[in-house]
């Protein structure tokens, strides 16, 4: 066999073991991704918790919800490891007091770099079809986001649009803050960030709107950041509106 032969024989071998390996590569690749973000959703409660311990007066209410959405993190991160199916459904949700605990849970990490934080609720009693821990990691993902790259103005908006239920975070454009004020428990939150940021908290809400049907927008200039999460209303009976 001539050496044009041979390599013409062994082309197509070669070319499938390049898709073997490209498309392990891709697995791995979306594997890691996926892991990558089931930690990131163990890592906000977690930052929470700290900044919460060292608030005076202690804000209970804060811990108890941070504490169940590191629980739910924690069993999310167990299935993609060990396998497993979620028992957790949709069930009826108002929002408001979702959106509410999340402003107060990250009020503290705002001061800690200058920032200001402020919640505008004119959506009456929206009421939603989701998962509350889903739904709760993706409002912290979308403050947070607005503190570690925004500031520092940061203003919460929830208000209707149609058939949907608008929740904007706007921040009024990075800027040179202050040092971090850190000390104590803070001193938690700094290890608790991470040494890289890869963009794990928005790639979880675009996740957590899409099984939601609902829509995720970022709009981003000079003047600051725009975030909008929509979801779809659920018509609320006479008990939830009460």
């Amino acid at each position: 066999m001539s050496h044009l032969a041979a390599i013409a024989a062994g082309w197509p071998l070669a070319a499938s073991m390049a898709a073997l390996v490209t498309a392990q590569g891709l697995r791995v690749g979306k594997r890691r991704n996926t892991l990558n973000e089931a930690v990131h959703e163990l890592r906000r409660p977690l930052q929470a918790i700290a900044l919460a311990a060292d608030r005076r007066p202690v804000d209970v209410a804060g811990i108890e919800s941070s504490v169940q959405l590191a629980a739910d993190a924690l069993e999310r991160l167990d299935r993609q490891v060990n396998g497993g199916i979620s028992g957790v459904g949709h069930e009826l949700l108002p929002l408001r007091p979702l959106l509410e605990v999340a402003v107060g849970r990250w009020k503290a990490r705002a001061g800690l770099v200058g920032d200001s934080l402020s919640l505008r609720w004119r959506a009456g009693h929206a009421v939603v079809r989701g998962d509350r821990s889903e739904l709760a990691g993706a409002l912290d993902n979308l403050i947070v986001n607005a503190i570690e790259h925004g500031g520092p103005s940061i203003v919460v908006d929830a208000r209707l649009r149609g058939d949907r239920l608008r929740v904007s975070v706007a921040d009024s454009g990075c800027v040179s803050s202050p040092e971090p004020r850190y000390g104590g428990p803070p001193d938690v939150v700094v290890r608790l960030l991470g040494r890289r940021r890869h963009g794990h908290g928005l790639a979880v809400v675009r996740r957590v709107a899409a099984s939601h049907d609902g829509r995720f927008a970022l709009r981003c200039s000079e003047q600051g950041s725009l975030a909008v999460l929509e979801l779809p209303l659920v018509v609320a009976s006479a008990e939830l509106a009460a």
